[in-house]
């Protein structure tokens, strides 16, 4: 069964020189849905998106776990914050808001963090950001200069069942990033897609913690007991 995309506002959006949901967003909610059994069975209670934009992937993640969840979503622009809100509003959920550069502040969700989200600022650019909209596609020289400064804290941030989707575009090495921190986590490439001259990939990344357990689970061997003799 097909979960619907959340309601959002667009109007708001656009008023506000918040990233407007677009292929990127779309194809991280595809890759979620795809996976939505697998991530209901580590039975989640924290959501964590990083530059949340207008809350539509926190708020379909909320709503494909029945709400039964606490989401939190973290943004520089203020702006974002305040659509997020609408957005959850709009679909009767409730998301923790947080202004801050990815996640200061929030040191407390340490090992904490059952589903990390990231749409990262990916497309290469030579000038710096001046305003909310560059900020949320220049990537700096390789497309990686915001997702650089959070990869290596990933694996501390996941609970041991924690998984990590992460949205990529190709020049931004998909081969160099599926073997980061390859000793703590699995990486695989969930989903991707052409959309135009991009080619964007949603990376999935699982604490090996949670990959043995299941692995485990799976392996179990349920014996009969030997028939006892008349």
């Amino acid at each position: 069964m097909s979960i619907p995309t959340p309601q959002y506002r667009l109007q708001a959006i656009r008023a506000h020189d918040v990233y407007e949901p677009a292929e990127d967003t779309f194809l991280l909610i595809d890759a979620i849905e795809k996976d939505i059994k697998e991530i209901r069975s580590r039975n989640p209670q924290l959501v964590l998106e990083i530059g949340c934009g207008s809350g539509v992937v926190s708020t379909f993640v909320n709503q494909a776990l029945g709400g039964n969840v606490t989401s939190v979503a973290t943004d520089l622009n203020p702006h974002a914050l305040d659509v997020t809100l609408e957005t959850a509003k709009l679909n009767d959920i409730k998301i923790d808001v947080v202004r801050t550069d990815l996640f200061a502040g929030l040191e407390n969700l340490i090992g904490k963090v059952d589903v990390l989200l990231f749409n990262p600022p990916y497309v290469p650019t030579e000038e710096e950001p001046r305003s909310n909209i560059e900020l949320t596609y220049a990537g700096g020289r390789t497309g990686r200069s915001t997702l650089d400064r959070l990869l290596p804290r990933v694996p501390e941030l996941l609970s041991p069942r924690g998984v990590f989707y992460l949205v990529a575009l190709h020049s931004n090495d998909i081969p160099a990033l599926l073997k980061e921190h390859s000793d703590r986590m699995t990486a695989s490439v969930s989903m991707e897609r052409r959309c135009g001259i991009e080619h964007l990939f949603i990376l999935k990344f699982v604490m090996k913690e949670s990959v043995e357990a299941e692995n485990n689970t799976n392996n179990t061997v349920v014996v009969a007991p030997l028939a006892q003799p008349e």
